[in-house]
């Protein structure tokens, strides 16, 4: 089997442009570098405003949030979101795509759309470098003013724990893609799941806060079930660098028992101490796997961007965002936030808790434009749905929000629910989990 020819289709335009942005990057560095001048120092083509101009760097679920409700909650700002992408990609959800359960047409949505729904700018270009003196962000179509900045522009992987080795680095990106970017990689690990011809499918688990903390255990449920399905010789490695399940363990633990014992191994306490690509050995401590395929997620770090500008901090060898974790805004420069999946606060890197959050970080932009009473902290809710089979479909959940603990500035899990009894409530949550994702597609697009 493989992936249609219309996903095919859809996602080469995503795979292009990033090719021609990657390329449009590198050369305006090139130039900066030979020339001492910035390949992109005229401006962009965008129409002045006498209105406070809002630049939003970033389209992901924080992103799109910020552009809508700042434009919302301060109807005089002028709004730009400035996005690399030709069309929006969810990840969540997108375990279910990997097994033809939805349609690439379901996690796909319209910038275009969004900008002229809720009135403001999508800018497609890839920003580069930042003049925090002047205000004024570099991208690779051109400069533009701002009087107040946002950062949501996401994460990127941190394979520093596994190699130095740049050329194996780039191997394991390209033939064993960890899956939690959207876009080539879901199309990578799609194909490795239905030509799966059988033996052991190696998955990861990273340690520390990394994107969508349930969303490995989920693909090693919906991967399970689809070779179950297909009564294949084949079982799911699922290699945990933590102690235990991070979250919805009740949940998890018990349909990889009940469920796919046959199909699961879960090993805990499993960080990776060694790969052999040609062997196809992964080594820890304690053992060695071998295995026929894999998708290998490691740790997860801030977006580079944040560090070429000067907007990053190294928190224990893992750079992230360096905000204020109460205004988002960025440390000496309060007119920049830094928000979503970049910042360091231990909320939740999933959909959900990007989205609420970003809400809260348009409320404090449009405080300071309007000029009305400061906003009080308010935390981000993470609601999260996670399949843990396709053949009934069947899901758990969790809901929570967050405290504030002034007194050792920690934050943590407050008015918590979860629902883990899949054999009880799984169909009906299932259902809960598409009318989820619908509700927050309507809401940052239309």
């Amino acid at each position: 089997m493989a992936i249609s020819r219309r996903d095919v289709l859809a996602l080469s335009g995503l795979a292009v442009a990033s090719s021609a942005l990657n390329a449009s990057t590198h050369t305006a560095s090139q130039k900066k570098s030979d020339n001492k001048e910035s390949a992109t120092d005229y401006k962009a083509p965008l129409p002045d405003t006498k209105n406070p101009r809002v630049v939003v760097v970033g389209g992901g679920w924080s992103g799109l949030s910020i552009a809508k409700h700042t434009k919302l909650f301060a109807p005089s700002a002028d709004v730009v979101l400035v996005e690399q992408r030709h069309e929006f990609i969810s990840c969540p959800v997108s375990n279910l795509w990997l097994v033809d359960k939805v349609k690439l047409e379901y996690l796909t949505h319209d910038y275009l759309q969004a900008a002229r729904k809720n009135n403001y700018t999508y800018f497609h270009a890839t920003a580069i470098d930042l003049d925090k003196e002047n205000q004024i962000l570099k991208t690779s179509n051109g400069n533009i003013k701002y009087d107040y900045l946002v950062f949501a522009p996401g994460i990127d992987y941190d394979y520093s724990r596994w190699t130095k080795d740049i050329a194996f680095e780039n191997r394991l990106r390209q033939e064993y893609p960890a899956g939690f970017i959207p876009g080539s990689e879901h199309m990578t690990i799609k194909n490795k799941i239905l030509n799966f011809k059988g033996g052991n499918f190696i998955l990861t688990v990273p340690a520390g806060n990394y994107r969508c903390l349930p969303a490995p255990y989920e693909r090693a449920c919906i991967i399970a079930d689809y070779f179950k399905q297909k009564k294949l010789n084949a079982k799911v490695l699922l290699l945990d660098a933590n102690n235990s399940i991070t979250i919805k363990e009740k949940g998890f633990q018990s349909a990889f028992s009940e469920l796919y014992a046959d199909y699961i191994e879960y090993i805990p306490n499993a960080a990776i101490t060694k790969i052999d690509l040609d062997k196809k050995v992964v080594y820890t401590e304690f053992e060695e796997y071998p295995f026929e395929d894999a998708a290998f997620y490691p740790q997860v770090r801030g977006a580079k961007i944040l560090e070429r500008v000067g907007l990053a901090k190294d928190a224990k060898n893992k750079l992230e965002a360096d905000i204020n974790p109460l205004t988002y805004e960025a440390i000496g420069a309060k007119n920049i936030f830094i928000t979503g999946d970049s910042r360091p606060m231990g909320f939740s890197k999933s959909g959900n808790t990007s989205n609420t959050e970003g809400k809260f970080v348009a409320s404090l932009i449009a405080q300071k434009i309007n000029k009305t009473k400061k906003v009080e902290w308010l935390s981000p809710v993470t609601t999260c749905f996670s399949a843990i089979s396709i053949e009934p479909e069947k899901a758990i959940y969790i809901y929570t929000q967050y405290s504030y603990d002034a007194a050792d500035k920690t934050f943590n899990f407050y008015n918590t629910i979860s629902g883990e009894d899949w054999k009880k409530d799984g169909i009906n949550d299932a259902k809960s989990l598409y009318g989820w994702a619908n509700a927050l597609y309507a809401d940052m697009f239309y």
